[in-house]
């Protein structure tokens, strides 16, 4: 008894799609997504929280140059030129999607595979009409 009330309870949790699929030929091509703010919450002196929520996104990507836009222009305005993601955490309400997502800030560039170096991200983020901070 107890296992089928574990596997229902599993059940009933939602995931998010990772990528959400692409318009068939033919048919009408998506929205671009609408991005609808960021809140920023300073944790630590080198330890930044981004919420941000994004209306009709396409793809999980939409979310993680969102927050990587902010986290940069943060970093730059804070005098730090490198952020590096830790953490998203994606929710999804409706139409749009809303994360929540913590970057460390440094001045020298961290080690790891997701570092954004802040004043190229912020120019590419221009270019493709990403808001920042």
């Amino acid at each position: 008894m107890r296992a089928v009330a574990v596997i229902l309870l599993l059940s009933a949790c939602t995931t998010l799609p990772r990528e959400i699929p692409t318009v068939e030929e033919g048919a009408e091509p998506l929205p671009d997504p609408m991005h609808m703010g960021v809140q920023t919450i300073m944790i630590d002196d080198e330890l930044a929280q981004f919420r941000v929520a994004i209306d009709r996104p396409r793809a999980s990507s939409d979310i993680d140059a969102y927050t990587d836009c902010a986290a940069a222009q943060y970093a730059d305005i804070r005098g730090y030129g490198y952020a590096r993601r830790i953490r998203t955490n994606i929710d999804q309400r409706g139409r749009a999607w809303v994360a929540d997502a913590v970057y460390a800030l440094s001045k020298d560039a961290p080690n790891g595979e997701r570092v954004i170096d802040a004043r190229p991200t912020i120019a590419a983020c221009k270019a493709s009409g990403i808001p920042t901070v």
